[in-house]
């Protein structure tokens, strides 16, 4: 039987890691703990597909507090900090995912602040949204759209946002396309 841990490649990386330190990796790309600790587990992956089809599954089938916790680790739209911190790698990612708020106009940095008050007092949660490559101002029209969500079906679309998110640092954590 081969030894993982030898397997080339940008998975290798991954495979490598001792338990820990993968959960660690696996948590600064997600904030679900839960999520981190089942992907960890599942090692060894034979490539980069596997551990986002496996990793997708897992994040699929997780209860709500657990996307919950996950988004807690995101600063709003606009901001810098998250609520709730899972390292500096995220941050950076977080910051460069949200890039395109750097250079709105004051205004709109103040309307964004503003829906995402009156988002989270709607949903309870705040806005996720795969930032990257968005403006402040798509991002703003985003929100507002989501608005009309009843409020399930909003937690299932932050989830999906949450999921291509996690994907995105996935591969820049294994320095992937």
């Amino acid at each position: 039987m081969p030894d993982f841990k030898d397997i080339e490649g940008p998975i290798g990386k991954l495979n490598r890691l001792s338990s820990d330190e993968a959960r660690a990796a696996l948590l600064s790309c997600c904030g679900s703990t839960r999520w981190a600790s089942e992907v960890a587990a599942l090692r060894p992956f034979w490539d980069v597909g596997q551990l986002l089809n496996i990793g997708g599954r897992v994040w699929g089938e997780l209860p709500r507090e657990d996307w919950l916790e996950a988004f807690r680790a995101h600063p709003k739209i606009g901001e810098k900090r998250a609520e709730r911190e899972t390292g500096a790698e995220a941050r950076a990612w977080a910051e460069g995912e949200q890039s395109g708020a750097r250079e709105a106009s004051d205004e709109t940095l103040d309307e964004l602040a503003k829906a995402n008050r009156e988002y989270e007092e709607r949903f309870g949660f705040i806005f996720i949204v795969c930032a990257t490559g968005k403006s402040a101002e798509e991002m703003l029209a985003l929100l507002r759209g989501r608005f009309n969500n009843d409020p399930d079906a909003e937690l299932r679309v932050a989830a999906t946002e949450q999921w291509r998110i996690t994907e995105l640092r996935l591969k820049k954590f294994l320095n992937v396309k």
